[in-house]
């Protein structure tokens, strides 16, 4: 697999994104992610968005993170919110989210930021599961869902 950094505007970050948002709408029953985004907030040094290929160079997982600081949505000084985490159902189960929250991770840190926060949904247990082995904690909620029951937010000092 080839990790390299892409734009989140990226005409495969959009073919991702949209397949992303189509399976949160069939898990929770709605239209998705709402969560205002914008692809100046994934540009260096405040973020970074990074896309996997397969050997036929075929888009196969996405990740990023974007720069938060406190404010009234529950975040803190020095975080980094991870977004868009997803791998495609046919390469699921090979390590692709790991490696992508890795250097997620990695590039954060050598940006300043303290701690990776992230929010995701109670119907998302292999998310959950990945986050939890990978050494993230639950945290008070943040964000556009904080007030949602199903949601569930994680974070880890960097």
């Amino acid at each position: 697999m080839n990790i390299r950094r892409v734009t989140f505007d990226h005409p495969d970050a959009v073919k991702l994104n949209d397949q992303v948002q189509a399976e949160y709408a069939v898990r929770y029953g709605d239209e998705g992610d709402v969560t205002p985004l914008d692809p100046s907030m994934f540009q260096p040094p405040v973020g970074l968005y990074l896309m996997a290929y397969d050997a036929q160079e075929r888009p196969v997982a996405t990740g990023g993170w974007r720069t938060q600081d406190e404010n009234d949505e529950g975040y803190s000084d020095g975080d980094a919110e991870l977004k868009r985490m997803y791998v495609v159902e046919e390469a699921r189960g090979n390590g692709l989210a790991r490696r992508i929250l890795a250097a997620l991770e990695d590039d954060a840190r050598a940006a300043g930021r303290v701690r990776m926060v992230l929010e995701t949904g109670n119907k998302q247990p292999e998310a959950i599961a990945l986050y939890a082995s990978s050494g993230y904690e639950p945290c008070v909620k943040f964000g556009h869902y904080r007030f949602h029951e199903d949601s569930r937010c994680f974070a880890k000092l960097l």
